[in-house]
């Protein structure tokens, strides 16, 4: 088993995927390596990715302020799974050297044409995460 498609098993919305079709998934994503201090995302510029953390630390900022740190199987970005390029909501920054998977749109769309019950597990988590 990939170390991106056990990450995958953990996210919420994905869980329920059946090995094969997350297998499938897995296989699009790029790994990425991201030194500490840099910025992964920041907020209010647009992106295209989904991001799974498989090795390292992270904060999530809002207007500067912590709200939030991820680690190993975390995951964050997933407004632009559906509308690439909207402003993001949040920064996210290393705090130490990461590896993560990303997920870009392109490649997510046709996952879910086939997996239609994922989008609404997905409006599920990001209904959980807005309200608080």
């Amino acid at each position: 088993m990939s170390v991106t498609l056990d990450a995958l098993q953990k996210v919420p919305f994905l869980s329920h995927v059946p090995r094969k079709a997350l297998d499938s998934l897995a296989q699009t994503m790029a790994e990425r390596d991201v030194p500490p201090g840099k910025e992964i995302v920041t907020q209010g510029k647009g992106g295209v990715a989904f991001f799974v953390i498989l090795d390292g630390q992270a904060t999530v900022l809002v207007g500067g302020r912590e709200v939030r740190r991820l680690g190993p199987h975390d995951h964050f970005g997933e407004i632009a799974l559906i509308v690439p390029d909207l402003p993001r909501t949040s920064t996210v920054r290393a705090d130490t050297d990461m590896r993560l998977g990303a997920l870009t749109a392109w490649n997510f769309k046709p996952f879910v044409l086939k997996n239609p019950d994922v989008a609404w597990a997905l409006l599920e988590t990001l209904a959980k995460r807005f309200a608080g």
